[in-house]
């Protein structure tokens, strides 16, 4: 790898191959920012890579914008799947981030755990979200 990548600066995200979570936090820990912006389709995610936005997140948020819902709780796992792939696919050097959806890790760190599972082997993510506080301890643990 690139002596950038290993120590990033202004252009050290910008120069590597693909974006990882150790890059980030390199570049927190140096005080240095990267981006982050929404993707839910191969298209913009590809233009957003293109542009070398450093993190795509498909959010559940796709409930409201994508599929015209009124709030982000129909959001199923099987459509997240579909955007974060199609996301993903596009994406060559971004981090891809899925959102896991309300519902698909709340009863368990075993459920969370497989949702996860699913949104790395099916979509091809990098990383997955979830909300939630201390509570969800044992399931980032899990994970």
């Amino acid at each position: 790898m690139p002596a950038a990548a290993a120590q990033p600066s202004a252009q050290g995200l910008q120069a590597m191959a693909r974006v990882r979570t150790r890059h980030l936090q390199e570049a927190k820990d140096s005080g240095e920012r990267f981006t982050m912006l929404t993707a839910y389709d191969a298209m913009i995610a590809g233009v957003f890579d293109s542009a070398g936005i450093d993190t795509l997140l498909v959010g559940d948020s796709a409930g409201s914008t994508v599929f015209g819902q009124s709030s982000t709780l129909p959001v199923t796992l099987e459509q997240m799947i579909m955007l974060s792939a199609a996301v993903s696919r596009s994406a060559r050097r971004a981090l891809v981030i899925a959102d896991l959806p309300f519902g698909s890790y709340e009863l368990s760190a075993e459920q969370g755990t497989e949702t996860a599972i699913r949104l790395v082997k099916e979509a091809g993510v990098h990383a997955v979200k979830m909300e939630g506080g201390a509570r969800y301890a044992d399931h980032i643990r899990m994970m």
